[in-house]
């Protein structure tokens, strides 16, 4: 049992957020880069290096150079197993992000020096604090010219709503860039330019006003850091575990990932305070993670991780006992039991088989179609894990077969697709045509790109200005609901698990459907029966 208690607290699960560009899938290179998971760094930028970044594994991620799909990278350090879940910035993606961030137990925030607090920031932070996930702020890419520190940790405060607590302040900054003072651990990092793959070095200071300060940085940029370090001490709250675990207080670093700066220290400081693996809520009782069964949920599916066989992988989020190979779990929805010959744990890409895996964990399980995303797997009892919603669409397109003789492909691979919530399914229920929305216009070249490449099936759209997918609660036997359906039966479909849904053009048609109708209950969130039940 002590081995056990010993596996859940030396795990940290983490999801690392942040607007497109901001240099999120760098900074999660260089942490791979510093557990000794990678010798050699590759920045996202496909171009300029020929490597590409090890979590970057769809080809279109690679000729765009952005990520598309959330990938999963472990790696162990200082004794500690680090399960990193980077996630796609591109608002495009935003819904896998949202569902990725039910899988984290804290979670690091980057901001780009220069642009500061982008749209996308906002949106994720919104998500983050809703669940009170712990967050710990990055401010990237310092050896560039960017706005004043003191500037950005007011933005920080201002736009995203949270409190600050400086643990690194920069020296300088752009062309001046001299280093880091680690607030944590107190002690300089310098910064030598022509060593920009490798990490400067380090001399620790006990005093602030030890006079090599200013030899070491100059007696200008001496005094500055000595003053900035004052404002510091008056102006922000201490360092406080507890607030910083429940959500209300933000410890930032600076740096610049690229150059592998200020990420030693964010690491270090990320193992000594970021949380172990959480209780999570299920709709019946809270699941704690030293509990000896099994339960665990599935957050992301992912079609043909390899093109070469047609599989999918179901992600799975360890919530509490050990998971074993080999051994019968239960797929609660389906009230089946299943067992599992070759679980995978990660390595972006690369993956290899796991016997064992404990809270914290994220496990890949091969699927041939049994999973739904929010699935819950347990050794036997039948709870389920509340909280992946699906959003109503933001677009929507019908979807046409360009080649008739594929028709069986392009099926299965809609099919495949929507099973891995990359967009939703809808389909009318007058004349069956199948119309997909997404959340994102980027999404459909993703799926045209991947139902060709994938399974050899070519598709073209159709505008259709739908406003939004509204699902039906209703009594379908009431007089009400059939003069509904009579009247919309243009616009009323069925989404991929045969719930009804209604394709209101407009906000105006929403709002007079609900007066005219008061019995039929509309929804933006496909998962509302848990939600309101």
């Amino acid at each position: 049992m002590a081995d056990f208690t010993k596996e859940i607290e030396r795990r940290k699960t983490f999801g690392i957020i942040s607007h497109p560009d901001a240099g999120k899938t760098t900074l999660t290179e260089k942490l791979l880069l510093f557990g000794g998971a990678i010798q050699e760094a590759g920045a996202v930028k496909s171009n300029k290096i020929k490597k590409g970044a090890t979590s970057d594994f769809m080809e279109i991620e690679r000729q765009r150079g952005i990520s598309v799909a959330t990938s999963v990278l472990a790696f162990e350090y200082r004794d500690h197993k680090i399960n990193i879940l980077d996630t796609p910035g591109h608002k495009d993606f935003a819904e896998d992000t949202y569902r990725t961030l039910t899988a984290v137990d804290s979670v690091i925030v980057v901001i780009d020096v220069a642009k500061g607090v982008e749209e996308q920031t906002e949106k994720l932070v919104q998500v983050c604090r809703m669940r009170n996930i712990p967050m710990l702020v990055f401010i990237n890419k310092l050896d560039r010219e960017g706005k004043d520190a003191f500037d950005l940790l007011d933005e920080v405060e201002q736009k995203l709503g949270l409190t600050v607590c400086p643990l690194s302040l920069p020296i300088g900054m752009g062309s001046d860039f001299q280093g880091i003072y680690n607030i944590w651990e107190k002690n300089i990092q310098l910064f030598l330019e022509e060593k920009k793959q490798k990490v400067g070095e380090t001399i620790k200071f006990e005093d602030i006003n030890d006079s090599k300060i200013d030899e070491v940085i100059g007696e200008k940029a001496a005094a500055t850091l000595r003053d900035e370090l004052e404002l510091v001490e008056s102006v922000y709250p201490e360092f406080n575990r507890e607030d910083y675990m429940n959500g209300n207080l933000q410890p930032v670093f600076f740096g610049s990932a690229l150059n592998n700066f200020g990420v030693r220290e964010l690491l270090d400081a990320f193992i000594d305070i970021a949380p172990q693996p959480q209780p999570k809520e299920s709709e019946t009782r809270l699941v704690k993670p030293e509990e000896k069964n099994f339960t665990g949920f599935v957050f992301k599916i992912h079609a043909n991780m390899d093109p070469k066989h047609r599989d999918r992988l179901a992600f799975v989020k360890i919530v509490s006992g050990t998971f074993k190979r080999n051994e019968n779990y239960l797929l609660v929805r389906e009230n089946k039991k299943m067992k599992f010959s070759s679980p995978n744990a990660f390595f972006a890409d690369k993956k290899e088989v796991v016997d064992e895996s404990f809270p914290g964990d994220i496990v890949g399980l091969h699927d041939t179609g049994n999973f739904r995303i929010g699935d819950t797997l347990t050794a036997g009892e039948k709870i389920s894990f509340k909280g992946i919603p699906s959003f109503s669409p933001e677009h929507f397109r019908y979807i046409n077969n360009d080649d008739p003789l594929k028709a069986k492909q392009l099926a299965k691979g809609i099919d495949q697709l929507m099973d891995e919530g990359v967009a939703q399914l809808f389909t009318l229920e007058m004349n069956n045509r199948k119309i997909i929305g997404t959340v994102g216009a980027l999404q459909y070249e993703v799926i045209q790109y991947r139902l060709e490449h994938e399974y050899g099936a070519k598709c073209t759209y159709e505008p259709l200005s739908i406003h939004k997918a509204c699902w039906i609660e209703a009594d379908e036997k009431s007089e009400e609901f059939k003069e509904f359906a009579r009247l919309k039966q243009r616009f009323m479909a069925r989404d991929k698990y045969g719930q009804r849904v209604f394709l209101a053009d407009s906000s105006f048609t929403i709002h007079m459907t609900q007066e005219k109708f008061p019995n039929v209950k509309l929804h933006f969130i496909s998962e509302f029966r848990t939600h309101t039940s």
